[in-house]
């Protein structure tokens, strides 16, 4: 049952199919949302008399209207199947108030943030380049403005819904960067980019990005395997642990994704 207390009734805007398992969502809320690009909103579905809720990060800016996010399919999740048939139109539940710590860290010395994500993973980086476009765009960009490396990777290229969006803002953020991987190559015959795993890619390319330990802020969000390779390589590399920030999609060892 629906408690307005909690939640704020939303209707899907648009939808955009990336594959048979992957989209995205836009949606318009009744209420405001204020949030902080990294944050998360936790959606909701009725289902049975019950409210069906898991969390999701926010892939839209707050100065966009519209909320956005980008939904992998779990076949035995909780959510993910009750959202994948729905179009446009439909209705769903928003708790009132966005959470979470995984947004950029504040401190002047670092000014450089270097976003590693798998597939869904990207989703809050999104929202932190938008949010620096909109910055920047407007004349209120900080000096010196954040500098964003993005790192991302998937099986295929056609998973990385926001390819063509962030290979375009890294021509307009000064100092931005954005690398693309694919672990499956011999299954996307048109890829032209980076292939193995993310933290291949990032062993390949970390003095070339120019972010040390000193200077920069690693995120890590997606795949829980991902996230504890490439946490070893930049803590090899002399980084303390406090300037790992974490954002895992779901719990080895778990049966049910905590996201899905």
């Amino acid at each position: 049952m629906v408690d307005s207390q909690r939640h704020i009734r939303a209707v899907i805007a648009s939808r955009t199919d990336f594959g048979d398992d992957l989209w995205s969502v836009r949606i318009r809320l009744d209420a405001p949302f204020p949030f902080t690009p990294g944050q998360y909103a936790t959606l909701g579905v009725e289902r049975d008399g019950r409210m069906v809720e898991r969390p999701y990060s926010i892939v839209s800016a707050p100065a966009e209207q519209e909320l956005e996010f980008f939904f992998e399919l779990v076949p035995d999740g909780a959510l993910t199947p009750l959202l994948h048939p729905l179009q446009a139109g439909a209705e769903l539940h928003v708790r009132r108030r966005a959470k979470g710590v995984f947004t950029l860290d504040p401190a002047p010395a670092r000014r450089n943030h270097l976003l590693v994500a798998t597939v869904t993973g990207v989703a809050p980086y999104v929202s932190m380049v938008r949010a620096a476009l909109h910055d920047r765009r407007a004349g209120r960009a900080p000096d010196p403005p954040p500098r964003l490396v993005v790192v991302e990777g998937a099986s295929r290229s056609w998973e990385m819904g926001y390819l063509a969006e962030l290979e375009r803002a890294a021509g307009e953020l000064p100092g931005m960067r954005h690398v693309a991987t694919v672990s499956r190559p011999w299954e996307d015959s048109g890829w032209r980019g980076e292939r193995g795993r993310v933290e291949d890619i990032l062993r390949k390319h970390m003095d070339a990005l120019e972010v040390g330990p000193e200077d920069t802020t690693v995120y890590l969000c997606g795949h829980p395997g991902m996230i504890a390779n490439v946490r070893g390589i930049v803590e090899r590399r002399g980084f303390p642990r406090t300037s790992i920030h974490e954002e895992q999609y779901w719990t080895p060892g778990k049966a049910a994704p905590t996201r899905g």
